[in-house]
C-alpha cells in the first residue's frame, strides 16, 4: 500500500472524489468523458492507482451502500472491456492490487480459529459478526475482480502467476472453517446469532464466484496447467491449514462449520479436470495419508445436517437449522453440498472401503447400534436420536454412491434431473422452476436458465397447467407437473433427497408418486422409493464401486436385515428401504461376473478369519453365518440361554488376522496410518461382534478420549448367538414378514426361465418392500446360478408346510391380534366416512358463499308446513327453539352500503379501460345518474313529500343485507361480542363497529337482523284462494291501510324484541353515508325516512335480481332465494315504516282505486301540485302499499294490490307508447280504438286503452311538442312486444317478493314466456290461455271502469302540461332496458395500460403519482397514498372509493398490476388479473415479462363484486387507516 503522489488534476479530482465517498455529480462528471479514448485509459489507470484508497474509505463510510453502488458504477464501465482490462493488468499490476487489497480488506476483522484445538490453534478466520461482512461492505470489490476474471487473457494472467495463486488460497483460508457452531448440550443458547447469512454470502461471493469464473475458462484440454497450479496451491494450503489447526486423524466433536471453501476449490477443479480436461486424476492427487484428512471435514458436515434434522441442535436455536437449509438451498448448493459430496466420493475411489464405510458410521455415531444383539450400549448417542442417525448414514451411503453429478453426467442430463427432481416434489410455476434450478454463480459461465436447453427440457419432461380457478377465490398460477412416464421411469428419490431444503418435501414427493401409481393403475398400495438405473461411472471413479463390495458393508447389511427380521428396536422401514437400495446397488454394480461354478459347496467351510470369505456381494449374500459370539449387558435375553455343545469359532472373527490381513494389503504410504487404519477398522469389526475378549482392552486412539463418557458402560457379558443365516435366506424370511404370509416368496423363474434372461420386468418397477425383495433376489439369481440354486433350497426348506392344528398360543394371540385389528380397521374407516358425509354436509351449507350455484336447502324460516313455529338454532348457545318477543332470535348478517345498481348502464356493449387521451368515460347514462335527474326534475315541479314516494333511491349508496343463514339469539350475541372485544388477538375486523364473524362459519358480519315471532299455520290459511269479489279486497286493503296503530307488536309496550328492531334499523341507516339517505328539501323530514326504507327493500330486490341474471327464466333453485334474509327484512322495515301515518286524503291507494270527485280544488291551492299518478314509479308504490300493511300480509290482499298497480302500470305503458310513435299513427289508433270501445272486451284490449289514452292526453298540450325520437311501431306484434317489455320488470320484482313472503317455488321458463308465466304465477291471469292469443291486456282487472279511472289520470298531466308544456314527455316513464352491472374492459395486453398511465398525470394536484391507480368500475385516475390530494385526512383512494362505490372500491395499481379492494375501513390484495405466457402474476413487475388478461381471473373479480361476497371470499384483510 504505498502512499499516493499525485501528479495531475485527474487525480487529485479522483482523490477529493473517493474522499467525499462519490457525490453522484462527481461520477456523472467523470463519467461523461470515458467517450475520450486517452482520457479512458488515464482516467483507468488512475481509478486503479486509488483502489486500496477506495477500500479504506469505503470502510469507514456509514452509507457503504450508497457508495459501493457508485463505485460499481464507475468500475463496470472501466473492467469490463478485456482489451483495457488487460492493458491494465500488464502495465499496472491490476491482478495484484485487487488481490492484496481484498486481502488486506479480510485481514481488519480477523479472528483465532477455535475450530479443533481450541488453546494451540494458529488459524485465523473472518469474524462474521464484524460490519465489514455483515453489511457486504467487500462485494463492490469482489465483483470488480469477478469482472475482470471473466476475460479469458486476464483470468490467464491470474491462473499462471504462483505468486499470486498462493495469495489468493491464503485470502480464501480466512473463509475456511468460519462461522464455527459448538453444539448447546445443556441450556438453550441466549442469543439467536443471525451470523450465518454474512457466513454464506461471503463464501458464495467472494469465494465460489471467483471461483467458477476461473473454471470457465479451464474447459480444453490446453488448460490442463492451470488446474494443476490451482490444485498445487490449494493443497498446500489445506496442509497449512490442517498443521494451524493442529489436525491429527479425528475430527473435535460437537463442532461443525459450513464453510469449507478450500475443499471446494479443490474439489471443483478436480471435476473439471477429469470431465473437460481429460486430466489423469491420480497424477494430482494427494497421498492416503492426504485423502484421509481431507475427507473428515466434508463428512462431518454430513453426519451433522443429519444431527440436525434429529433435533440433536436443538438447543442452538433455530438459526442452526437455517445453516442446514441453506447449505442445500438452490443458490448454494452447487457451490456447497454437490463439491462436497463429490470430494467425499473421490476419497471413497481412493481409500481402503472397509476403512471408509466404518468412518461413516463412526461419524454418524451409530457404530455401537450395529450388533446382532437385541440390546446395546451407545456411549455417543442417545437412543431416541439412534434411528434417524441411522437412517441418515444409510441414506447418506445411498446419495454417495448413487449422484452422477460429477462422475459422469452431462450438462444437459443433469439439468433434466434437477428439473425432475424439483417438479416431482411439488407442480411449479416457470419462474421458481428457474430459481430452483441451480447454476453456476458466476453469470458468464455454463448453462443460464432460460436458455434453449432450459425450455426444451422443461417442455419434454413436464405438462403446463393452466392457472383454473376455485370458486372459493384461491387462484392459482399457471403451474408444470410432471408427465406420467417422468413418473414411470425418471422419478429418481436420491435427487429429491439431495435437493430437498424442507423434509416434508421429500414425504410430498412420494405422496405424489403414490397417486400418478394410484390413477395409472400400476400400484394400488403404498409404494417404497423405487430403484432408478445410474448413469455409467467415468472410468477415474470406478473405485468407488469398491465400497458396495468390502465385508464391512455386508457386515452392516447382514446385521441390519437380522435386526429387522427380530424387530429389534429403533429400525424403520426407511432403514430396510436404504439397506435394500445398498444390496440392489451392489448387484447392479458388481465387479466381474464371478465364475462360481468350480468353487465346491464347501467353499463356505474355508472361511475362517472373518464373517464373509471374500469381497464380493454376489457370492457373500448366499454365505451362512452360523454362530456370533456378541457382548451383552447382562440384563439382555441372550445370557438366559446355555449355548449349545458345539460351540467352535469357526463363523466367528478373530480380529488377529484381519489385522495381518490389513497390513498386507495396503503398500503405501507411513506405518502410522496403517495402525490408523487398522485400530479402526479393528474397533469397528470389534464393536460388530464384541467376540473376543479382546474388546475389552480397546482403547480409542488418543484425541477421541475426550468424549467417551466415563464409566458409563455398564457390564457387559459374552453371548453366543445361534444365527445361521445368509443374506438371501434373510432376504426371503423378510418377504414372508412383509406379506404377513408363510411361504410367500416362490422364485418367479420355476414358471418362466425367460424372466432370467430379460430381468427388466417392468411389474417390478414400482412396488413396495416385496417388490423390492423379489426384484433384489431376482438380481441375484441371474448374475449366480449358485444364487439361485441356493434360492430355491431355501424356499423348499423354509417351512415345511405345518399342519393347521398346531397353532401355538403365542401364534394364536397374534392372529386374533390381526383380526381385530382388521376389524377395528373397518370400523374406522366406517366412522371416517360417516364423519366426511356429515363435513361435507356441513361445508355445503355453511360454505355456500364459494359457490354460487350450488343448492342449498336451507330456507331460513320456512321450516316444514305442519311445525306450528319456525324453530331456530342457535349456533352460540346449541338450543333450538322459536324467535319470542323477550328473547328473540336473529340472523347473522352483513349489512353493506352498495352501488352496484347504480352502475347498470342502458347500453349492451361494456365500457372500456380508455387508454389514450380520447377514450374517456362519460357517467350520464348509468341507472344512479338517470335516477337523480328524474327525482330533481319532480322535485322542481312537484310537492316535495309526494315526490319522495314517486321514486326509490338507494341506487348509489343502497344498503344491501346478506346473511349465511346461521342463527343466534341476540342476548347470546352480545355476550359473544363482549367476548370478542376482551379478546386481544389480532383480528381483522373492528368489534367496536360491530363487526364479527359468525361462530359457526367464520362468515364476515357486523349486525343481527331479528326473526320475527312467525306462525307457520296462518300462512297455509293465507295461501288459500277466496271467493271474495275485486271490490271487497279493494276496501279490505283500504281499511287495513287505516288501522295504522294496531301492529301486532304493539310500540308502546317496549318488549325486547321492538328494542332489537330499532337498533338493527339504526345499523342499516348507518350503514351508508348521510348524503344518500337525505333526499328531502327540508332536511331530517320523516318523508326522508320513509323513501329510504322502502328503497332498502328494493335495493335487495333489485339486486336479488342482478344475481339471478336480470330474469327469472331459470325459476326458484338459485341460491339467492334459498339464503335470503328479506322476510325477516321486511319485518323490520314494516314496523318502522308504520310509525308514519299517511294522511288518508293522500294516500295513493285512494287514487289508484277511486275516481276523484272534486276536480277543481287543487288549482285553487298555492303549494305546488301533488305528482300526478302515471310519473310515479310503480315498484316503489308497491312497496309501499305492502309495507304499510298490517304483517303476516293475506295472499289474496296482496294479489289485489298487484292487480291495481297492473293496471297503472299498463296504462304509463300506453302513454309512453303514445308519445314515441308518430301524429300519424296515433290518429290511426285513436279512430281503431274508438271503434271497438264498445265491444264487451274493451277494457282488456290494448287498442280500445291505446286510443282512449291518446284521446285523453290530445286535451292537454302534450303532443304540442317537436316529435322527439319516432319509432314506426304498425304492427300489433311489436306494440304487445313492447307493453310486454314495458311491464317485466316490475312483475319479477313482484314474482320475488311473492317468493320471499309467501314461500312457493319461482317457476322456471324460456326468456320468450317469462311475461306469461309470472303473469300466471301472481295470479293476474285468471285461467292461462294458449300462447298464440294471449295478449297483455288481457291481464288487466279493472276495479272501477276503465275508461273513468284512464280520463282522470291522463287530465293530471294535462293541466300539468299546460303550464310546462317542455317537460311532460321526459317525466312520462321510459323503461330503459338496464344492461347487467359490469367492470371497465381491460385491453388484452398490460403493455397498453402502463404506457398511458404510468406517466399520466393527475387531475387533481397535476403531478405524475408515484403510485398511480385506476378505478375498474369508472375509470378514475387516482394517486395511491398521495399525500397531494388528501382532503381531511383522507387519502384519494379512499376518498374515491366512498363516492363512486359507497365504500367499495376496486383499483388497479399501475405499477404493480395487481388490484386492492377497498371495503370501508378495510383493504386486501386482491391479485392480478394480468398474467405472463406461463400463467403467472408478475406482482410489483419485477420479473418484466409481458403480461396478458386473463378474462377467467377477470369474471371471478366481476362475479365477487357483483354479489358483494369480497369479505367472505378474500381472506388476508387489514386496516387502513385513510392512508391508501
Amino acid at each position: 500500500m504505498d502512499v499516493l503522489k499525485h501528479k495531475c488534476f485527474l487525480e487529485e479530482l479522483l482523490f477529493w472524489t473517493i474522499k467525499y465517498e462519490f457525490p453522484q455529480k462527481m461520477v456523472t462528471f467523470l463519467l461523461n468523458m470515458l467517450p475520450d479514448q486517452d482520457y479512458k485509459i488515464a482516467f483507468t489507470k488512475t481509478f486503479v492507482q486509488h483502489y486500496a484508497f477506495i477500500m479504506k474509505t469505503l470502510k469507514k463510510s456509514h452509507e457503504s451502500d450508497t457508495m459501493s453502488n457508485r463505485i460499481v458504477h464507475i468500475s463496470v464501465q472501466l473492467f469490463s472491456n478485456e482489451e483495457l482490462a488487460r492493458q491494465v493488468t500488464e502495465e499496472c499490476q491490476l491482478l495484484d492490487i485487487m488481490v492484496t487489497v481484498l486481502l488486506y480488506m479480510m485481514e481488519s476483522c480477523l479472528i483465532k480459529s477455535e475450530l479443533q484445538d481450541e488453546e494451540n490453534s494458529l488459524h485465523v478466520v473472518v469474524n462474521c459478526g464484524e460490519a465489514l461482512l455483515k453489511n457486504n461492505t467487500y462485494w463492490p470489490l469482489v465483483s470488480d475482480f469477478i469482472n475482470i476474471l471473466s476475460h479469458q487473457s486476464v483470468a490467464k494472467k491470474f491462473l499462471e502467476d504462483h505468486g499470486l495463486l498462493v495469495t489468493w488460497m491464503n485470502f480464501v483460508s480466512f473463509f475456511q472453517g468460519m462461522n464455527l457452531n459448538k453444539r448447546e448440550l445443556n441450556e438453550h443458547v441466549e442469543f439467536e446469532s443471525q451470523t450465518y447469512y454474512a457466513a454464506f454470502a461471503a463464501e458464495l461471493e467472494a469465494c465460489a464466484q471467483p471461483m467458477w469464473g476461473l473454471l470457465s475458462h479451464c474447459k480444453v484440454r490446453e488448460t490442463q496447467e492451470y488446474t494443476r497450479n490451482v490444485v498445487r496451491y490449494c493443497l498446500e494450503a489445506l496442509q497449512d491449514w490442517f498443521d494451524a489447526i493442529n489436525f491429527v486423524d479425528e475430527p473435535a466433536p460437537n463442532q461443525v462449520t459450513f464453510h469449507l471453501p478450500l475443499h471446494r476449490y479443490f474439489a471443483m477443479f478436480l471435476s473439471k479436470a477429469v470431465k473437460c480436461q481429460e486430466l489423469d486424476l491420480d497424477t494430482i492427487l494427494p497421498d492416503q495419508e492426504m485423502l484421509m484428512k481431507l475427507m473428515i471435514h466434508p463428512l462431518q458436515i454430513q453426519a451433522s445436517l443429519s444431527e440436525i434434522h434429529s433435533n440433536m441442535w436443538v438447543r442452538n436455536g433455530l438459526q442452526i437449522k437455517g445453516q442446514a437449509m441453506t447449505y442445500v438451498q438452490s443458490h448454494f448448493c452447487n457451490s456447497m453440498i454437490d463439491p462436497d459430496i463429490y470430494l467425499l466420493q473421490v476419497c471413497a475411489s481412493r481409500l481402503d472401503p472397509d476403512y471408509f464405510i466404518s468412518s461413516v458410521f463412526e461419524r454418524f455415531k451409530v457404530v455401537d447400534l450395529l450388533t446382532m444383539a437385541s440390546q446395546h450400549q451407545n456411549t455417543v448417542l442417545d437412543s431416541e436420536h439412534e434411528r434417524s442417525m441411522l437412517e441418515g448414514a444409510l441414506t447418506f451411503l445411498v446419495l454417495l454412491l448413487s449422484l452422477r453429478l460429477h462422475l459422469g453426467m452431462t450438462d444437459d442430463e443433469i439439468l433434466r434431473a434437477e428439473m425432475v427432481a424439483q417438479l416431482c416434489m411439488n407442480d411449479r410455476t416457470h419462474s421458481s422452476l428457474l430459481d430452483l434450478i441451480p447454476e453456476n454463480p458466476n453469470p458468464k459461465s455454463g448453462i443460464i436458465p432460460g436458455s434453449l436447453s432450459f425450455e426444451s427440457v422443461l417442455s419434454a419432461v413436464a405438462d403446463f397447467k393452466a392457472p383454473v380457478f376455485e370458486p372459493g377465490g384461491s387462484m392459482q398460477q399457471g403451474m408444470y407437473t410432471p408427465k406420467a412416464e417422468v413418473w414411470d421411469k425418471e422419478f429418481d428419490p436420491v435427487m429429491v433427497i439431495l435437493r430437498t431444503v424442507y423434509r416434508r418435501d421429500v414425504q410430498s414427493a412420494m405422496d405424489r408418486y403414490t397417486a400418478f401409481l394410484k390413477q395409472s393403475g400400476k400400484f394400488p398400495g403404498n409404494p417404497w422409493p423405487p430403484y432408478k438405473k445410474r448413469t455409467p461411472l467415468h472410468p477415474s471413479y470406478k473405485g468407488l464401486i469398491k465400497l458396495l463390495h468390502c465385508k464391512t458393508l455386508h457386515i452392516v447389511l447382514f446385521t441390519l436385515l437380522y435386526k429387522i427380521l427380530m424387530d429389534h428396536q429403533n429400525l424403520s422401514e426407511h432403514v430396510l428401504c436404504m439397506v435394500l437400495y445398498l444390496i440392489e446397488l451392489g448387484l447392479e454394480n458388481s465387479p466381474e461376473q464371478e465364475s462360481d461354478e468350480e468353487e465346491s459347496a464347501g467353499g463356505q467351510e474355508r472361511c475362517h478369519d472373518s464373517w464373509f470369505p471374500g469381497s464380493n456381494l454376489v457370492s457373500n449374500m448366499r454365505h451362512f453365518i452360523n454362530y456370533v459370539r456378541v457382548r451383552v449387558p447382562e440384563t439382555a435375553p441372550e445370557v438366559k440361554r446355555e449355548p449349545p455343545a458345539s460351540t467352535s469359532s469357526d463363523g466367528l472373527a478373530s480380529s488377529q488376522s484381519s489385522r495381518r490381513k490389513s497390513l498386507q494389503r495396503e503398500n503405501s504410504g507411513t506405518a502410522q496410518v496403517f495402525s490408523l487404519v487398522a485400530e479402526r477398522r479393528k474397533k469397528f469389526q470389534e464393536i460388530i461382534n464384541r467376540n473376543t475378549s479382546e474388546a475389552n482392552q480397546v482403547v480409542r486412539p488418543k484425541t477421541s478420549m475426550k468424549w467417551s463418557a466415563p464409566g458409563a458402560t455398564p457390564q457387559l457379558t459374552t453371548a453366543i448367538l445361534e444365527v445361521k443365516e445368509s443374506i438371501l435366506s434373510l432376504l426371503i424370511k423378510l418377504h414372508h414378514k412383509l406379506s404377513g404370509k408363510q411361504n410367500s416368496y416362490y422364485p418367479p423363474w420355476l414358471d418362466d426361465v425367460d424372466v432370467l434372461i430379460h430381468p427388466e420386468i417392468p411389474r417390478y418397477s414400482h412396488g413396495d418392500g416385496m417388490t423390492a425383495v423379489e426384484r433384489i433376489l431376482l438380481k441375484a439369481a441371474v448374475q449366480s446360478r449358485l444364487n439361485k440354486r441356493i434360492i430355491e433350497e431355501i424356499c423348499r426348506k423354509v417351512t415345511p408346510p405345518v399342519p393347521p392344528k398346531k397353532i401355538s398360543s403365542a401364534e394364536k394371540k397374534t392372529l386374533d391380534k390381526e383380526e381385530r385389528r382388521q376389524k377395528a380397521r373397518e370400523r374406522q374407516q366406517k366412522l371416517l366416512a360417516e364423519f366426511a358425509s356429515r363435513q361435507k354436509s356441513f361445508m355445503e351449507t355453511a360454505m355456500d358463499v364459494e359457490s354460487p350455484d350450488a343448492d342449498i336447502a336451507m330456507e331460513v324460516a320456512t321450516s316444514e308446513q305442519h311445525v306450528s313455529e319456525a324453530i331456530y338454532d342457535c349456533v352460540i348457545c346449541g338450543q333450538s327453539g322459536p324467535s319470542t318477543e323477550d328473547r328473540p332470535t336473529g340472523l347473522v348478517v352483513l349489512l353493506q352500503a352498495s352501488s352496484v345498481l347504480g352502475q347498470c348502464c342502458n347500453s349492451t356493449e361494456p365500457k372500456k379501460l380508455p387508454t389514450t387521451e380520447e377514450e374517456q368515460i362519460y357517467p350520464w347514462d348509468t341507472c344512479a345518474a338517470l335516477h337523480d335527474v328524474r327525482l330533481t326534475t319532480l322535485q322542481r315541479y312537484f310537492k316535495d313529500s309526494s315526490c319522495l314516494q314517486a321514486v326509490s333511491i338507494g341506487w348509489e349508496g343502497g344498503v344491501y343485507v346478506q346473511t349465511c343463514g346461521h342463527t343466534l339469539h341476540i342476548d347470546c350475541h352480545k355476550s359473544y361480542m363482549e367476548s370478542l372485544r376482551n379478546d386481544q388477538v389480532l383480528q381483522g375486523f373492528s368489534v367496536d363497529k360491530g363487526e364479527f364473524t359468525c361462530p359457526l362459519c367464520r362468515q364476515f358480519a357486523n349486525s343481527v337482523l331479528p326473526c320475527y315471532p312467525g306462525n307457520d299455520v296462518e300462512r297455509s290459511l293465507w295461501q288459500s284462494h277466496s271467493n271474495k269479489c275485486m271490490q271487497d279486497l279493494v276496501q279490505e286493503v283500504e281499511d287495513l291501510q287505516e288501522q295504522l296503530g294496531t301492529f301486532p307488536v304493539s310500540i308502546s309496550s317496549e318488549t325486547n324484541l321492538s328494542k332489537e328492531m330499532e337498533s338493527v334499523m339504526k345499523d342499516i341507516k348507518s350503514t351508508t353515508q348521510k348524503k344518500y339517505t337525505d333526499y328531502s328539501k327540508s332536511p331530517g323530514s320523516p318523508d326522508n325516512d320513509f323513501l329510504f326504507m322502502y328503497s332498502v327493500a328494493r335495493t335487495n330486490l333489485e339486486l336479488e335480481l342482478v344475481h339471478r341474471g336480470g330474469n327469472l327464466c331459470s325459476g326458484g333453485a338459485s341460491t339467492a332465494g334459498k339464503r335470503s334474509c328479506l322476510n325477516q327484512l321486511f319485518h323490520v322495515l314494516a314496523m318502522h315504516m308504520r310509525l308514519y301515518s299517511i294522511d288518508s286524503a293522500y294516500n295513493p291507494w285512494r287514487k289508484l282505486t277511486q275516481p276523484m270527485q272534486d276536480k277543481n280544488s287543487e288549482l285553487v291551492s298555492e303549494e305546488l301540485p301533488e305528482v300526478p299518478v302515471l310519473y310515479r314509479d310503480v315498484s316503489s308504490l308497491l312497496l309501499i302499499q305492502i309495507l304499510t300493511m298490517p304483517q303476516p300480509l293475506h295472499k289474496e290482499h296482496f294479489t289485489c294490490i298487484i292487480k291495481v298497480l297492473f293496471t297503472l302500470l299498463y296504462t304509463q305503458a300506453l302513454a309512453a307508447l303514445s308519445v314515441k310513435c308518430s301524429a300519424e299513427d296515433r290518429m290511426a289508433w285513436k279512430e281503431s280504438g274508438a271503434l271497438k270501445k264498445n265491444t264487451s272486451s274493451g277494457e282488456k284490449s290494448w287498442e280500445v286503452l291505446l286510443g282512449h289514452v291518446i284521446s285523453e292526453l290530445s286535451k292537454g298540450k302534450i303532443y304540442e311538442e317537436g316529435e322527439t325520437e319516432e319509432i314506426t311501431v304498425v304492427n300489433p306484434d311489436s306494440v304487445e312486444c313492447y307493453l310486454q317489455q314495458f311491464c317485466l320488470p316490475f312483475l319479477r320484482i313482484t314474482s320475488l317478493l311473492q317468493h320471499h313472503l309467501f314461500g312457493g317455488d319461482l317457476p322456471s321458463c324460456q326468456e320468450d314466456e317469462e311475461f306469461t308465466v309470472l303473469a300466471s304465477c301472481l295470479g293476474l291471469l285468471p285461467s292461462f290461455q294458449s300462447a298464440h292469443q294471449f295478449t297483455s291486456a288481457s291481464c288487466l282487472d279493472w276495479p272501477v271502469p276503465a275508461f273513468d279511472m284512464i280520463s282522470q289520470w291522463c287530465s293530471e298531466l294535462a293541466s300539468f302540461a299546460d303550464r310546462n308544456p317542455d317537460q311532460v314527455k321526459a317525466l312520462l316513464i321510459q323503461e330503459p332496458k338496464w344492461d347487467l352491472p359490469r367492470l371497465l374492459q381491460l385491453p388484452e395486453n398490460y403493455n397498453t395500460i402502463f404506457q398511458y398511465y404510468h406517466r399520466k398525470t393527475c387531475t387533481v394536484c397535476t403531478k405524475v403519482p408515484k403510485d398511480p391507480a385506476v378505478c375498474l368500475v369508472c375509470g378514475t385516475f387516482v394517486c395511491l397514498k398521495g399525500l397531494c390530494c388528501k382532503q381531511q385526512s383522507y387519502c384519494e383512494c379512499v376518498l374515491h372509493s366512498q363516492n363512486c362505490g359507497a365504500g367499495t372500491g376496486i383499483f388497479l395499481l399501475i405499477n404493480a398490476s395487481v388490484i386492492i379492494i377497498i371495503r370501508g375501513h378495510r383493504f386486501c390484495l386482491w391479485g392480478s388479473v394480468y398474467l405472463d405466457a406461463h400463467g403467472e402474476e408478475d406482482r410489483d413487475l419485477r420479473r418484466g415479462k409481458p403480461l396478458y388478461i386473463c378474462k377467467e381471473r377477470y369474471k371471478v373479480l366481476e362475479q365477487q363484486w357483483v354479489s358483494h361476497t369480497f369479505d367472505h371470499i378474500n381472506k388476508r384483510w387489514g386496516p387502513h387507516y385513510n392512508g391508501l
